[in-house]
């Protein structure tokens, strides 16, 4: 029998009749009724084209079963710093740094969509069922652009629809929220008329609920999207933050707020730039971290490690109202990327993860002593082309890398790792 019963009154989320974080003795009274949570898309995943690649990062062979479980060993870490929900993908998502996606095969429907494939449905089916017992929430997510393309027909999409639905429906889950699909109009959904345009997905969103047996639906966009008619026909406003500005992301919310008033809002993936987090916050808007190096790059270390997502784990915390023990200003300070496993294709993405980025005004870095990029913007990456997205740089064992961090107050901090 389900423990956790997920439903929502006007903007707010409840569980089990009660506003989210309500519970908890101290909590910000601001934070009652958000759903705070991360991308952890890669929850059940495989590739039945070539696993091999991914016995990596330390790793000496690849096991899907293992995978889940270890986000499932994971889980009690963060619900104690207030995360409540996550998004995992029936066909995954990303990587986006080293693996082409188009070669990985990651759908578990059928061609013509009737079927799921019982390794998945199981290890959804765990991921779903632990996370009931501690009192969090499922985003389940059907497609993916670059899987969608297995399912070649429109009728496949509405059965693999249907499908997924009934999964969830027959094992009387009542902590799952539904995404029809993670951004439904980037490129890769052209193939798919039905998923990338607004019309369709509303159709769809309304086939969800009907077919789920009345489970809360809702589709993301890409970065910065809002199309009022999947607005207005969704259950749970989805929104993505990647690539936006602080600005950006306030307009967006202000938008759709002018289109369904009384409607929860939940970005489910912005990025680890932690300073959109009070923007969100404030508009009472839930907001989900996305990480891909640390957490969409299988195999996943799914625990809360040093960095940011230590620091995104203490910014919710603070948020919800949850007492954690402050950090020393060093310890708000770390410069990732230089963990021994933490390497592929002969590239390490350096960056400085930080508990407040609103305090830095940039970060130069250098290697060997000789400045090698500065950063202006957050998440403060050497190679930066986006909030979430960085190149890589081929290192070398031995080589010092600084990170200069110029604070807003006119002070001068550094970090250093010396590369593995």
């Amino acid at each position: 029998m389900s423990t956790t019963k997920v439903s929502i009154q006007g903007t707010s989320f409840l569980f089990n009749g009660r506003p989210v974080y309500s519970e908890i003795r101290g909590s910000r009274p601001e934070s009652h009724g958000l759903l705070m949570n991360a991308r952890f898309i890669q929850g059940v995943f495989d590739d039945k084209a070539d696993p091999s690649r991914f016995a990596r990062f330390g790793q000496n062979s690849w096991d899907p079963e293992a995978h889940t479980d270890a986000l499932i060993a994971a889980l009690p870490d963060w619900y104690r710093y207030g995360l409540r929900a996550f998004t995992v993908g029936f066909q995954g998502g990303g990587p986006c740094f080293t693996i082409d996606n188009t070669t990985i095969d990651n759908n578990p429907f059928g061609a013509d969509g009737k079927s799921l494939d019982p390794r998945y449905a199981s290890r959804m089916e765990r991921l779903i069922l632990a996370a009931d017992k501690l009192g969090m929430v499922v985003i389940v997510s059907f497609f993916y652009g670059q899987q969608v393309a297995r399912i070649p027909t429109g009728q496949g999409v509405r059965n693999a629809v249907q499908t997924g639905c009934r999964f969830l429906r027959d094992r009387k889950f009542t902590n799952v929220i539904i995404e029809v699909a993670n951004e439904y109009d980037i490129p890769p959904f052209r193939s798919h008329p039905l998923l990338q345009e607004a019309e369709g997905m509303a159709w769809l969103i309304d086939f969800a609920r009907q077919e789920s047996g009345g489970m809360l639906v809702g589709s993301s966009g890409g970065g910065g999207t809002r199309q009022r008619q999947v607005v207005e026909a969704s259950d749970v406003v989805l929104i993505h933050g990647n690539g936006q500005s602080r600005q950006q992301v306030f307009n967006m919310i202000r938008d759709i707020r002018t289109w369904a008033p009384e409607k929860p809002i939940v970005c489910n993936e912005d990025s680890q730039a932690l300073s959109q987090m009070p923007v969100f916050a404030s508009l009472g808007t839930s907001w989900g971290y996305y990480n891909n190096l640390t957490k969409q790059e299988p195999p996943v270390q799914w625990g809360i490690l040093p960095g940011e997502d230590r620091f995104f784990a203490h910014r919710t915390a603070e948020i919800v109202g949850i007492a954690t023990p402050p950090l020393a200003e060093d310890e708000q300070y770390y410069l990732q990327g230089f963990e021994p496993e933490m390497t592929a294709n002969k590239l390490r993405w350096p960056r400085l993860a930080s508990l407040y980025p609103e305090k830095i005004d940039h970060v130069d870095f250098y290697r060997d002593g000789v400045l090698y990029d500065s950063c202006w913007d957050d998440p403060f990456t050497v190679h930066f082309k986006s909030n979430w997205l960085q190149g890589g740089v081929e290192t070398k064992t031995g080589e010092v890398w600084t990170a200069k961090i110029l604070l807003r107050d006119g002070r001068m901090l550094q970090k250093e790792a010396v590369c593995p």
